[in-house]
């Protein structure tokens, strides 16, 4: 019997990539583990990208820096923030990330998906996930693809961020199958820098892109059928300390990360000059 395909989201794969353990409570274990609260950071930056796909929902002529407020206000997630002045604070941040950003924008120019899922089928994967945006861009053979992801997190991007990103990749491989379009670029818009990191994937690229993800389901579907055989699951999926165990949702599940300092729900969004 040929082996089942493995069925994944970039986020899938970047948890078993991060840290096995998290993958195991986040996909193996039933019931689920408890999470910890809500980050203030995920809220942000679901609200901007909430209020950028519906920016692009409006009709061309309504378009307009004015209609952002109502759009943000209306997409507004709560969770998380330490109080109601970090939360304004972090409003008003956003805000003004958006003005600036859709100041870049062509108002009439309607992209080719947004908030659009492809997905692909390979030998070893059945792979699916939703880009931010893909653009329909002219290049040297006709109309070429550009999947567009929002970032709004506080640390700039480079070129090598881009580069590096399995997720990207994996989109533009799948784009490029779903629409029948060549699709190699991929861009890092960051909102509260106003800068674009991209990359220009070549066919080898992806190449090596897909076979990463390849390589991790492997692993992932080994671990799994060890503990499905009766394996220790604590071997099967190791856990991977480091600073990103106090940003996890299972910290106070794991007892390797419950060593570490957990960080507040709110800490990534504050600024000292925040109110």
């Amino acid at each position: 019997m040929p082996e089942r395909l493995f069925v994944c989201t970039p986020s899938k794969l970047g948890a078993y990539a991060d840290c096995p353990r998290r993958y195991r409570y986040s996909y193996v274990d039933r019931p689920t583990p408890p999470k910890g609260p809500p980050w203030a950071h995920n809220s942000l930056g679901a609200s901007v990208h909430t209020a950028l796909k519906n920016w692009y929902a409006l009709p061309a002529d309504r378009r307009r820096p004015e209609a952002l407020a109502t759009l943000l206000k209306g997409t507004w997630v709560r969770e998380g923030y330490r109080d109601d002045e970090q939360e304004r604070a972090a409003y008003r941040r956003a805000l003004g990330w958006l003005e600036a950003y859709v100041e870049t924008l062509e108002p009439d120019a309607d992209p080719l998906g947004v908030e659009r899922v492809v997905a692909v089928k390979t030998a070893v994967l059945a792979f699916n996930g939703r880009t931010d945006r893909i653009d329909s861009r002219p290049g040297p053979e006709g109309q070429e693809l550009v999947i567009v992801d929002y970032k709004t997190g506080r640390t700039g991007l480079d070129a090598d961020d881009a580069r590096g990103s399995q997720a990207l990749a994996l989109y533009a491989y799948a784009a490029e199958r779903v629409f029948r379009r060549p699709c190699r670029r991929v861009e890092l818009h960051h909102l509260p820098t106003g800068t674009v990191a991209g990359h220009d994937h070549t066919v080898e690229s992806l190449a090596r892109q897909l076979a990463r993800a390849e390589e991790t389901a492997r692993d992932i579907m080994a671990a799994e059928r060890a503990v499905a055989d009766g394996g220790d699951a604590d071997e099967a999926f190791p856990v991977a300390p480091g600073p990103r165990c106090g940003w996890c949702d299972y910290r106070r599940h794991c007892p390797t990360g419950a060593q570490t300092p957990g960080r507040e729900p709110w800490a990534a969004v504050d600024r000292p000059t925040d109110g």
